[in-house]
């Protein structure tokens, strides 16, 4: 029994003429344009034909499944990703980290796809190529390069998945952080009140409030520094 090649690998059917002609490209920036406007929930391979304008059986003859659809978007985020730079290898790394959040910011689905198993679309892949060549340019060893990014990706997945949660907090409750703040303010105080979280209460008053790149970059130089000290 022979497997079914992968998405990657399987040739494009000719297209006759038609009014709305498909192409596997088309057919992912459809999709990509449902996700940025309503999220993964958006996308079905139902909703995209209706996009397209085109029949669902005609979009199976480029796509057979939505996990599929789903690896080709990932890969084309991933396309929009700048190749890592950087002379050092923790200039490397934050530039891997600043494009992987940027994208996600734009892309806010990709935030809820990133972790889990390697992906191998080409475009992931040469980003893939492109990190690590930038990081062993820097001298490290491939034990190095395998813990460094491998410690990147945990922080990744968590500090771009809080982030996109909070914007998304914000758009559903219509309030922003200062709001939401502010309408939970006389709780918070009434808590405070009690004399049970002291130290709770002094973080919240005297702790610096900072933006969510300002807390991503952070975090971002305590990883490297806590890297630095492991080499």
């Amino acid at each position: 029994m022979t497997d079914s090649p992968l998405i990657w690998e399987r040739l494009e059917p000719t297209e006759r003429r038609r009014p709305s002609p498909l192409s596997r490209e088309r057919i992912v920036r459809a999709a990509i344009d449902l996700a940025d406007v309503d999220g993964l929930d958006a996308v079905s391979l139902r909703k995209v034909a209706g996009a397209l304008d085109a029949g669902p059986m005609r979009l199976y003859r480029y796509v057979d499944t939505k996990d599929e659809l789903l690896e080709l978007m990932v890969d084309t985020v991933y396309g929009e990703i700048p190749a890592p730079t950087g002379s050092t290898w923790g200039d490397v790394l934050r530039s891997i980290a600043t494009g992987i959040r940027e994208v996600a910011l734009r892309h806010e689905w990709f935030a809820d796809l990133m972790g889990g198993r390697p992906r191998f679309g080409p475009a992931t892949l040469a980003h893939t190529e492109a990190s690590l060549t930038a990081l062993r340019a820097t001298g490290l060893d491939l034990d190095q390069m395998s813990g460094a990014l491998d410690a990147l990706s945990v922080y990744l997945v968590g500090a771009v998945r809080k982030e996109v949660t909070e914007r998304r907090a914000e758009r559903g409750s219509g309030l922003d952080k200062h709001q939401w703040q502010h309408a939970t303010a006389p709780y918070i105080k009434r808590m405070f009140a009690s004399g049970n979280y002291p130290a709770l209460e002094e973080w919240v008053h005297d702790a610096p409030h900072r933006t969510a790149a300002e807390i991503f970059d952070l975090g971002l130089s305590y990883l490297i520094d806590g890297i630095q000290k492991q080499s």
